[in-house]
Parts: C-alpha cells; sequence; structure tokens
C-alpha cells in the first residue's frame, strides 16, 4: 500500500508526534507530492510534529520543490506559534554554519597567493529618480595568509540619505578557530570575537535566537516575497564593435588587462508574491504602507495579473479540500490541481535581463583559488555577493572576469570592477610587489607582499588618530556567551557589513520588510 513506503509522512499526517519522535529516520525524504516531514508538518499546520522534527535536526532551510522556503510556508498558515519556532530554528542552523564555515574559508585561502585587491560596486538603473539615490562603494581586500581583511565606507540608509563611514572587516584563521574584528575608525573601536561554538553553547545559542513578537506580526502582516535569478538557459557570446560589414569582436582595457567582451543572454528575474495569509485590511495596508521609494519601484508590479485563484480565507485552512492520506501518498492519484495548505495567492513577475562579463585571459588572480572563497565568505550574510558568487560559479568562457555587472532587481544593476591588484595603479603602503626580472609580466604572474594586514597595529594609522591616540579595544572574553554570541553574528559575521543601504534598495523593489 502507498502509505507504507511513507511511514514519518503518515505519522505527520495524523499528527502521532509522540510516535514521530519514536520512529524519526531519513527525516529529510520526499513523499510523491515533494514534501519532507518538515515541509508536510508545516503545511499542515502540526505545531508539535514540527517541533519534534526539528529538534531531530531537520533542515528548516530547505525548499520546496515550488522554491518556498519552510519558513515562507509556515508564514502562509497564519499561526505566530509555527512561525516563530521555524524562525527561531532558521536561524539557529545559520548561526551555526557561519561558525563553521568561516574557519573552513580562512583554510583554503591559506594554500593561495597573498594579494590585495579593490572591488568597487556600482548601483546603477534606468530609472532617473533610482540613479540618484544608487551607492557605490569600494571593498579594499587584503589576504595575508590565511587573514582576511575588508574595508567598506558604504554603512546605511537613513531618511532617503546614504550614511557613510569607515569599517573595517578582519578575519583571522588558526588551527584552533578563527577570530573576526569590526573596526570602526571614526569611533576608534575595535570588536572582537572569536568564532567557536562548542557543543555546550548550542542550547544557549538556540534560546538567543527567539524571535521577536514584533518580528513575527510582521512577517504575519506583510507578503510572502521570494526572487531569484533563473540562469538555465544562460548562453555567452561575444560582444561586437564597429559599423555593419567591419565589425570584430570586441575588447576592452580594464584595470590594465585587455579584456574581451560577453553578453549572458537568457538571464531571467523572477518575482514571485503571495498574500493568502493576510486579510483585506492587511493587503490595504500593505500596499498603502510604502515609502515613497518603494511606491515609486513598485508601480511595475501593481499591474501585474493574478495567477492563483481567488478564495477565501477559510477557518481550517490546512486542508480545505479534505485530501486523504490515501490520496495524498499514492503517486499514482491526480489531485487535479488540489493541494493540501491554505489555497495559494500567487502573483509573478517575469522579467528578461543581459548581464554583461569583461574576461581578461592575462590577469594574474585565480578565480577558483584566490576570489571564489573570498566572495563565498562574503556572501554568508550579503546577498549581493551571494548572487555575485552564484553567477561566477556558472560555466564561464575562459578568462578572469575583471568586470561584472548583473542585474539585481527590477530596476537595479550591480557592477563589480577588480581594480589595483597589488597596489600596481595606486601604491598601498602595506603591500610590496615582487615582480620577475627579465620576463614579461603578462605571461609570469607577479607576487606580492602584504604586511600585517589583520593586525590593530596596522588598522591605527588608517584611523587617521590624533597624534598618541590610541584605539579602544573591546575583547569578547572566552568562551563565548550568548549575547556576545549572537552580537559577533550580527556584526561581525557580515563581511563587507550587511550593507542597509542595499537591503533598503532590494526590499522596495521585492515588496520585502526589513528580513528574509
Amino acid at each position: 500500500m502507498a502509505l507504507e513506503a511513507f511511514p514519518l509522512h503518515l505519522l505527520v499526517w495524523n499528527n502521532q508526534y509522540l510516535e514521530l519522535d519514536r520512529e524519526l529516520q531519513k527525516k529529510e525524504r520526499q513523499d510523491p507530492r515533494g514534501r519532507t516531514p518538515l515541509e508536510l508538518a508545516v503545511c499542515l499546520g502540526h505545531l508539535e510534529s514540527t517541533r519534534v522534527l526539528l529538534r531531530h535536526t531537520a533542515d528548516p532551510t530547505h525548499c520546496t520543490t515550488q522554491g518556498w522556503t519552510v519558513l515562507q510556508e509556515a508564514v502562509s498558515t497564519g499561526d505566530p506559534e509555527l512561525v516563530q519556532l521555524v524562525l527561531q530554528y532558521r536561524d539557529f542552523k545559520r548561526a551555526t554554519e557561519r561558525l563553521a564555515g568561516i574557519p573552513e574559508l580562512l583554510s583554503k585561502l591559506r594554500q593561495a597567493r597573498d594579494f590585495y585587491v579593490e572591488m568597487k560596486w556600482e548601483f546603477t538603473s534606468w530609472v532617473p529618480l533610482v540613479s540618484k539615490v544608487c551607492p557605490s562603494d569600494v571593498y579594499r581586500v587584503w589576504k595575508s595568509g590565511s587573514c582576511l581583511r575588508v574595508d567598506t565606507t558604504l554603512l546605511g540608509f537613513e531618511h532617503m540619505t546614504w550614511l557613510k563611514g569607515r569599517r573595517s572587516y578582519i578575519f583571522k584563521g588558526g588551527d584552533d578557530g578563527a577570530v573576526v574584528m569590526e573596526v570602526d575608525h571614526e569611533k576608534q573601536v575595535v570588536y572582537t570575537e572569536p568564532l567557536v561554538l562548542s557543543p555546550r553553547d548550542a542550547p544557549s545559542l538556540l534560546a538567543a535566537m527567539q524571535p521577536s513578537q514584533e518580528n513575527t506580526a510582521q512577517r504575519l502582516t506583510s507578503p510572502i516575497v521570494s526572487t531569484h535569478l533563473n540562469t538555465r538557459n544562460i548562453a555567452f557570446e561575444r560582444n561586437k564593435s564597429g559599423i555593419w560589414g567591419w565589425r570584430s569582436e570586441k575588447t576592452e582595457v580594464i584595470s590594465g588587462y585587455e579584456a574581451k567582451v560577453y553578453s549572458a543572454t537568457n538571464v531571467e528575474l523572477v518575482t514571485r508574491s503571495r498574500t493568502e495569509h493576510l486579510s483585506d485590511q492587511d493587503k490595504s495596508r500593505s500596499k498603502g504602507s510604502k515609502t515613497p521609494l518603494q511606491s515609486f519601484l513598485g508601480i511595475a508590479e501593481q499591474h501585474t495579473a493574478h495567477n492563483g485563484s481567488n478564495v477565501s480565507q477559510c477557518a481550517s485552512p490546512h486542508n480545505p479540500t479534505a485530501i486523504t492520506a490515501d490520496e495524498y501518498f499514492n503517486p499514482e492519484f491526480n489531485l487535479n490541481g488540489r493541494d493540501i495548505g491554505r489555497p495559494i495567492e500567487l502573483t509573478s513577475k517575469i522579467q528578461r535581463f543581459k548581464a554583461t562579463l569583461w574576461l581578461s585571459e592575462t590577469h594574474p588572480l585565480s578565480l577558483a583559488e584566490q576570489v571564489t572563497p573570498i566572495i563565498d565568505l562574503m556572501a554568508i550574510s550579503n546577498a549581493h555577493f551571494a548572487k555575485l558568487r552564484d553567477f561566477i560559479t556558472l560555466r564561464l568562457p575562459p578568462g578572469f572576469p575583471v568586470k561584472i555587472e548583473i542585474p539585481l532587481f527590477h530596476v537595479l544593476n550591480a557592477r563589480v570592477t577588480f581594480s589595483n591588484l597589488c597596489g600596481c595603479d595606486e601604491p598601498v603602503s602595506t603591500v610590496t610587489v615582487h615582480k620577475p626580472e627579465n620576463s614579461d609580466e603578462a605571461d609570469v604572474p607577479f607576487r606580492c607582499l602584504v604586511s600585517r594586514p589583520c593586525g590593530t597595529s596596522h588598522v591605527k594609522p588608517m584611523a587617521h588618530n590624533k597624534q598618541n591616540q590610541k584605539i579602544t579595544t573591546r575583547t569578547c572574553v572566552a568562551p563565548v556567551r550568548v549575547k556576545e554570541l549572537q552580537s559577533a553574528l550580527h556584526y561581525c559575521v557580515s563581511v563587507a557589513t550587511v550593507t542597509w543601504a542595499q537591503v533598503v534598495i532590494m526590499n522596495a523593489l521585492s515588496h520585502q520588510k526589513f528580513f528574509m
């Protein structure tokens, strides 16, 4: 019988959480409808089964076959306790993965050559109003051994104004873990935090991840939004220059390196918004509470078609069409569009973009060995670096991407340029270039010595302190305590800052609030 093949799912279906606690195995197996036991428990609104599955380390970051996260499915139920539970475990899993991942990435960097490079991020838009408030910033990156330092000047967005400052984020890897430092050059303060999580700290960290009621309420009264780049059909082709009949493949010199120019076509930006969990009042409030920037950017969404079914909210919405367990678990049974959970109200929008790449086959940096680990490190908590990572990990044409322009959201592009490698364009006091003698520089990658990029003694001169004025250092005491660890996760792990300015534009474009 079909039911016998899915014992865990059947226990969830019947909300037999005590039996589930005893029988829990293969917790990530998908049923015939593509759901894991945790996803099924959430969609059915079974709080206790969800709690048991999460306690047995079911993955709260998993996405359904339709591309929705477990948290988004929890929000769609309208159950605040369920949302709080899933959110708590999701944040806990993210925190532990960050703590575990950073030392590993720093260990990878240790094997690569030392270097200094600048990454210029420019945010552009074809919309005049948006282009005026789009920021730009230069991320300065020092890599020495297993130490990494990233400097930035873009701190936030407030009252339609970009906030500037001077911050450094320093990661120091070692055999027994890693240390992260946040340097505020203007306040002359250094915050230091060891990135070590012992098993005995896990329960305290989980408790610290309990979301606030305000956070939960905000999610339950806001649309569920998913935005992603679809690159399944992406194709790369050389750009042409010249007039008709005399056209040739286009090349440009970027940061001193000759680069071939490519266009990436068939790049789709897919934005989906769900509102079935909102009351009519919440829907009206969501439309009326936008900032002027959000309202302006939201024009493109206001005229999109409603792709879901118009349904009224039910008192018991988790199985409104009375699907039986036999029907659900039988892969041969056609549900004819019926499903469990609250009937989805979905608005979707697909926009097609072109991305542009400038690839140099003579650039000394290695994308795989030197740059990708740094982008992976930054992508842990920076959404734009995550998009950049997803793009550069595609099967690109040969060469190093000295310049990339990719779409981020509906009217916003990001242009990333690698420049001033090892201080060759503008000298950097802590970087010494060792060029090979009697050889062609283009054929033999040069080396550079990066001196003390990860110490406060190097930070102090860059803070422009007054004479004899010391930088105050606040060092967290090991073992890591809950509040200190939470502070480190929120302020330090976000390499190159969790750039609030970028987040505001992102959320305005995707109709999201301040969270994901």
